[in-house]
């Protein structure tokens, strides 16, 4: 079976910063390829190196209140608890307060996945031994069983926003550890063999790079309305396009598709895929009805390159239409002048 060409670290470490929309971080990190064998060796660095930078700034802390007997008063008594629990007899009393502490939800997703890394059979030596110098600095903070929930539970503000890029490190290196149920040990899975994820990606991608380069461009998702007789949707499926573009004059209407194939083929003979072309189709069709009558509509299906490159365009029902790929596996400065190349 055929896979869409192998992607270099560094470029799956720069669609991720676009993914993320990290930028600022996109060329801050060398990649090397003798200490980075995998995308997940690379994060595991990363997450160290910004660890210990976070280590010297101090880590993030917020109000947590705290109801203790003490001998020192402070914050409010809790005078009915004082009295059942006889700490006069101690010379204590039961007081409640408010103070700083690292034990938040932020710290104990970073110290988890530093657990999990440590549980891991495939990870280095080398970055085994760095966490283990990061790791006492989270004493404070608590352990818990990492879950998606968790991560979308965590808020950022002005004073903890630098906790966005670890954070999302987090998530994916939590994404592509396997625990072993006998022993409780955890395995990386190959990133690229996961089709969902590397989809997903590769939309998240292509979209947020056109936002940072196409600047002349508005860029969205945008949900499309079946042109129906009645009223009646309920049993519609939703039309929302993976990346939509628009100018003063034109609009694009762009369905990414991470595919192990790009043409179907048929007796010897390739063709472009139906069901993809179809759903373009009629995100085009539905779509023209709203468009002003000075701007154009435009779509594209883009793939990543399998085992050749495709650049076709077509006039469909007066629109044109391109099914396109990038080879992802060439330097960085191919795929950023392929990308803007196609939008024309």
């Amino acid at each position: 079976m055929n896979e869409p060409n192998k992607i270099p670290i560094r470029n799956l470490y720069y669609m991720l910063c676009y993914a993320w929309d990290r930028l600022k971080e996109k060329d801050e990190v060398t990649i090397n390829q003798e200490e980075d064998k995998d995308i997940y060796h690379l994060l595991t660095r990363i997450l160290i190196i910004r660890l210990t930078a976070l280590m010297k700034k101090g880590f993030y802390r917020e109000y947590k209140p705290f109801h203790e007997e003490s001998s020192t008063l402070r914050g409010k008594i809790d005078f009915p608890q004082s009295i059942r629990e006889l700490s006069f007899h101690r010379s204590k009393m039961v007081i409640t307060y408010d103070e700083l502490s690292p034990n938040i939800l932020h710290n104990q997703i970073i110290k988890s996945t530093l657990y999990a890394l440590l549980k891991t059979r495939d990870l280095s030596e080398s970055y085994r031994d760095q966490i283990m110098m990061v790791y006492p600095y989270l004493g404070e903070v608590s352990l818990l069983k990492l879950d998606y929930k968790l991560f979308q539970r965590v808020t950022l503000q002005r004073s903890n926003m630098h906790y966005g890029f670890i954070l999302n490190i987090c998530k994916l290196l939590y994404q592509g550890l396997l625990i072993n149920e006998d022993d409780g040990n955890y395995r990386f899975i190959d990133f690229e063999r996961n089709h969902y994820k590397m989809a997903e990606l590769f939309e998240e991608f292509v979209r947020n790079f056109y936002r940072k380069e196409l600047l002349t461009y508005k860029v969205s998702r945008d949900i499309i309305q079946w042109e129906v007789d009645d009223n009646d949707h309920s049993y519609l499926p939703v039309m929302k396009t993976d990346i939509s573009l628009e100018s003063e004059s034109v609009k694009w209407i762009i369905d990414t598709k991470y595919s192990i194939e790009t043409l179907s083929r048929h007796y010897d003979t390739e063709k472009v895929k139906s069901a993809n072309l179809y759903q373009l189709y009629a995100y085009l069709r539905n779509y023209e009805r709203k468009l002003p009558q000075n701007k154009l509509l435009k779509g594209m299906l883009l793939y990543p390159k399998v085992d050749q490159s495709v650049d076709l365009t077509y006039r469909v029902s007066g629109h044109e239409v391109k099914v396109c790929t990038v080879d992802l596996s060439k330097n960085w400065r191919s795929i950023h002048e392929k990308l803007l190349e196609i939008i024309v």
